[in-house]
Parts: structure tokens; sequence; C-alpha cells
């Protein structure tokens, strides 16, 4: 009889062991994992829906500030400050025209102080804006004939009616991304901005007055809500906007984004809706004590960051909770307005698929086979969530995080398939 040949037979019984020991690649991969929850957005500070029913129970608007902000105080303050509000973000390319009659577009180099005219250009005229290296390259078409500039380092471009600007009011089309802005007031400048994945880009910055011209472009909310909903979102915007007045940020070279990065910015379309527009008009100015000063939240007479979302899962959110650091004013409050399917009817409960390469982008894994929920905060949010791919391997993430990175509308979610779900607190 031959002898076991001894080295095959130890390599026969590692492999065994290796098999016995690691999952299968080949386990089950979902091409989806379902997902219900509560709620829309970071659940931190007001929710709007809230507001609403607040509103509609007859609160006025500092009541609804007192409630969603408590031991704040809503008092006035000066809102005339000038705010750098960045409308166009990280972009290879713009352009803009003012089709209003008998208006002036003037082009100057630099940031206005000294003005270095470039072009002066009239209704229809047109402009293009792009990236020369790390300067910003101008052609403008005048009546057909297009003429190429000599790029500058940054850019002012002020219309007719403004305050920078005196002649016919007017209103200035800005269009990049395939989406076209109007804008009545400011002066809009712009330079390049070098992001380190991107390399250079344009930013463009619309500088308008905190009290009038910038709370008026404010969409945040319907301008059919009830009154007392409507100016506790002047005020919440007010005071949010106060609280950025004079931080510069480098990525974009302004104090507040125009996306809901800050607040939604919509320029001169939010005043000229049908009717409705003057409705927001009308609630912005009552928050205005005179033509420099308006309710704002605050705490030790200075204005606090007024976060608010659009609803959340039955009770608000805590800053610590939602990004990891207390703010010192955020406090969890009952909401029970969004989780009334009237007031919150997209949103009171939802579903979502989350596809498998959504899943494993968010974790960083190859795949994922399936998640757990390991921890809730105190406001029943989800705090950590982990992910297994099929190798076995675990990444933990916070529900903030996740919620981002899959785009589920909150933080108060669950996996839908009872297999998938475990909860320890």
């Amino acid at each position: 009889m031959k002898p076991p040949n001894l080295k095959a037979l130890v390599a026969s019984l590692i492999s065994i062991l290796a098999l016995t020991n690691f999952p299968s690649a080949s386990a089950e991969v979902p091409t989806a994992i379902s997902f219900s929850g509560k709620g829309y957005g970071h659940g931190v500070g007001m929710s709007q829906i809230g507001a609403r029913g607040l509103a509609l129970a007859g609160d006025t608007a500092t009541a609804i500030m007192n409630y969603f902000y408590p031991g704040s105080e809503v008092m006035p303050l000066t809102d005339d400050q000038i705010l750098r509000v960045n409308v166009g973000h990280q972009l290879t390319a713009a352009s803009l025209k003012s089709d209003t009659p008998g208006m002036s577009l003037q082009l100057i180099s630099g940031d206005g102080t000294e003005p270095q005219f470039l072009s002066v250009l009239a209704a229809k005229d047109s402009v293009r804006l792009t990236v020369s290296n790390n300067q910003v390259a101008i052609t403008t078409t005048q009546v057909g004939i297009t003429t190429i500039l000599t790029p500058v380092d940054s850019l002012t471009i002020r219309w007719s009616g403004t305050r920078y600007l005196a002649g016919p009011d007017s209103v200035l089309s800005l269009t990049h991304t395939k989406k076209t802005t109007k804008y009545r007031y400011g002066q809009l400048q712009v330079k390049i901005i070098k992001d380190a994945k991107l390399g250079n880009r344009l930013a463009i910055v619309n500088q308008v007055r905190l009290h009038d011209e910038y709370l008026w472009g404010i969409s945040e909310v319907p301008s059919s809500w009830p009154t007392a909903a409507l100016e506790a979102q002047a005020i919440a915007s007010r005071s949010y906007a106060m609280s950025k007045v004079g931080k510069i940020q480098r990525s974009c070279d302004c104090e507040l984004y125009s996306s809901i990065s800050d607040q939604n910015f919509a320029g001169y379309a939010k005043e000229t809706e049908p009717r409705w527009g003057q409705i927001w008009k009308a609630a912005v100015s009552r928050t205005s004590i005179s033509e420099t000063t308006g309710l704002t939240v605050t705490r030790n007479s200075l204005p606090i960051r007024t976060y608010f979302g659009s609803s959340t899962g039955g009770v608000t959110e805590t800053s610590k909770n939602a990004w990891g650091s207390d703010v010192g004013y955020t406090f969890s409050v009952p909401d029970p307005w969004s989780l009334d399917p009237k007031l919150n009817p997209n949103f009171h409960k939802w579903k979502r698929d989350v596809a498998q390469s959504v899943l494993a982008s968010a974790f960083g894994l190859p795949d994922v086979v399936s998640v757990k929920i390991l921890t809730l905060n105190e406001t029943g949010s989800v705090k950590v969530i982990e992910a297994k791919s099929s190798a076995g391997k675990k990444v933990k993430l916070s529900g903030e995080t996740f919620r981002s990175r899959s785009k589920l509308p909150s933080t108060w979610f669950a996996p839908t398939s009872e297999e998938l779900v475990s909860v320890q607190n």
C-alpha cells in the first residue's frame, strides 16, 4: 500500500479549514435594500411642517420660534448687512443677459471699488464666462458681433436699477448647469476658485442686502401657508443668515450658498410668483421693525444659527445627534405635526429602495449583503448603522452620514426586511 502524501494531505486540510472559516464570496448580493421611515431632512431646529401646524392652531410667529428654539429670545437686530451669496459653484462656464428694454449692463475688472470698465452692454446683449487657466475668460455678443475680451483675475457685473448702478429697473438672467435664475437686485462678482479635485472653477457671488433683497428671494416654504408660518420662516431665515455675516468660506468666496447647503435663495423668481410672491414679501416686511432692523432669534443678544428642515420623525433632532457637535441651542421637542398625513402627506411615512451600487459606495465596500442598525438616538433616529459584505467585512457609519450618502429622506428609518433588522440600544 502506497503511503499517503503528507504534503498533499496538509494542503487539503488547509483548504478545507479556509472554506469553513470564511464566508463565500458567492453569497447572495441583493440588487437593493428597502428602507422605511418618517420625516424629511436633518430634523434639527424648526420643523417647517411643525411651524405650519402651530400656525394653523393659532400660534404667532414668535411663539413658534420660542417653541422650536427654547431658551432663546426673539428681538430686533440690525439686518442691513450686504451678504455674499454664492449663486454659481464650481462652474466651468456660465452666461448672462437681460431682456429689459433700456437697461445697461457693465463689466468691470476687479471688485468694483476702483472701476476699470471692460464693456458696457444693453438689452439682448449676452456674456459668456469660462475658465482660462487661473483667470476669468469673457466673450460678449452685441448686435450679433462676438468679442473676446482679455481674461481678468476677477470680474464685477452690474445692471441698472440696483443699488450699484442707477437707471431703469432691470432683471439679469444667469444661466449655468442647464438652469436659468433671474436677479433683480445686487451685483455679481466672479473669480476663480481652485478645487483640490476639479482644478480651477468659476465661483459667482451675488451681493445683496439681507433686510430685503436677500429675504425676498428665500424660497423655503409655499407662500400659501398660514401667515404665522411664513413669518416664522422669515425670522428663521434672517437669523440663520445673520449668524453667518462676515464669515467668508474659501470654497465659494461667500458667506452663504444659495442652495440647501444653507437655505434656498431663488432670486427674483420668489418675489414674482403670481399672487403668492407679494404675500411672501408682505410676511417678510411684517417681521421688519424698521428699514434696517428685523426680528431675530438670539441668545445673549446675538443671532443664533436657526437650523430648520422640512419635517421629522415625531420629535426634532439635536445638533449633537445629527453632526456630532453640540452648539448649545438645539433641543429635542415634540413634533407630532410631521406624522400627520394631512399636514405631511409625502413624508409622514415613506419607503425607499437603495440600490446595491449606492450601498456599496456609501460604506466603501465592494458589495453589501445586509445592514444592521446598531444604536438609536434618544430621539428614535439612527445613530449607528453597520453593513456587511459578501466577504464578511463590516463597516459602521453614523445615521446622518448614511442618510446623506444614500439620499434617504431622514435618519428616522429602518430596513424593511425582517431578516435585516437588528437594533441594539
